[in-house]
């Protein structure tokens, strides 16, 4: 029988719905636990859990009579939080749980990181000047050129550059950084179990530069890298505003973006549900998988939303995913373990 995967759950800020999300997530997956697939360790505050887990009536053990997870306090942080409220205080936290959570992965105590949501505003004013998880994990495991993917139910998008300026942008789309996110990107879906995947890269420039008229990146940087990787699956580059479009009708399995807001608006327009009367969150499913660390991790594609902290209705739905997004590529991982042992 394998052994179960072990997830270390961060709950981001304890401020934000953090809490409330990964009480309701572990619960709802509960089930694997129960019969021996999975074990979960849950990384923050002890207190907030506690406090949103009562507020909710929820159950504090599952069916076998076993607690849902493993709690691991990380404090105590001296200042106090206030729920709905960005502090350094919640900062503080939010980064003792993602370093916590790194060292039980590398110590072998756990498989994979699903992290929360946190405020890129708390983690500065705690003194921690990361742009975000990304680059918060790639500083804690030493490796810098990190990869972010999104991921919503058969849509990938792994990005060339993140979270900078678009005057930088262009400055930071390299030969070598490109043949790096390609790279990790192909393991990343063949770990997902797509063996052949067909992967699409975006152009920068609107219709990929027109020839060099309005922008000579496309034809300069991009395409030979692309050349480079046609034999592994790889194409383009492809016009933005059309290559997306493609992805949804399933010719690719992932599209490689240029930028920050070219992959994570396709994304989130498909994943955040909203009912059309109300204009109120129906459900947001999305997941972002940091790629090329020496770790897993998996994450929510939302933030901390402090505007409805503690009030029992947020909605869990992209944390499990997250999970189950773990769960795929510590499966896919343990398979190419075990087949390069023999």
């Amino acid at each position: 029988m394998a052994s179960p995967i072990r997830l270390a759950f961060t709950m981001g800020d304890p401020a934000g719905i953090g809490p409330e999300i990964t009480a309701k997530a572990v619960r709802l997956m509960a089930d694997v636990v129960g019969n021996g697939d999975a074990e979960f360790i849950v990384l923050g505050s002890a207190k907030a859990m506690h406090d949103i887990e009562t507020r909710m009536g929820l159950p504090a053990v599952n069916a076998q009579g076993h607690p849902f997870y493993r709690m691991v306090d990380v404090g105590p942080v001296d200042a106090p939080f206030v729920t709905g409220e960005v502090s350094a205080a919640g900062g503080e936290w939010a980064y003792r749980a993602v370093a916590k959570a790194v060292e039980l992965v590398q110590a072998g105590e756990a498989d994979s990181i699903v992290t929360g949501p946190l405020s890129k505003e708390a983690l500065h004013l705690a003194g921690h000047l990361f742009e975000g998880h990304t680059e918060l994990l790639a500083h804690l495991t030493g490796q810098r050129d990190a990869v972010m993917m999104l991921a919503h139910e058969d849509m990938h998008v792994s990005h060339v550059t993140t979270h900078c300026a678009l005057a930088e942008v262009s400055r930071r789309i390299t030969p070598v950084r490109l043949r790096r996110v390609f790279d990790v990107t192909r393991e990343a879906l063949r770990a997902l179990g797509i063996e052949q995947p067909r992967i699409a890269v975006a152009g920068l420039n609107p219709h990929c530069g027109e020839g060099g008229i309005i922008g000579k990146e496309d034809d300069e940087v991009i395409a030979p890298v692309v050349r480079e990787y046609a034999d592994k699956g790889f194409s383009g580059p492809w016009p933005g505003d059309t290559v997306f479009i493609k992805l949804r009708a399933r010719q690719f399995d992932a599209v490689v973006a240029m930028f920050h807001d070219q992959g994570h608006i396709p994304v989130k327009l498909l994943g955040f549900k909203v009912d059309p009367e109300t204009g109120s969150w129906q459900a947001i499913s999305g997941v972002n998988i940091t790629l090329g660390l020496p770790i897993l991790r998996t994450s929510v594609d939302h933030g901390t939303a402090f505007d409805i902290a503690g009030k029992g209705v947020a909605n869990a739905n992209s944390l499990v995913e997250a999970a189950e997004y773990a769960f795929r590529l510590v499966r896919g991982q343990r398979k190419d373990a075990k087949a390069l042992s023999h």
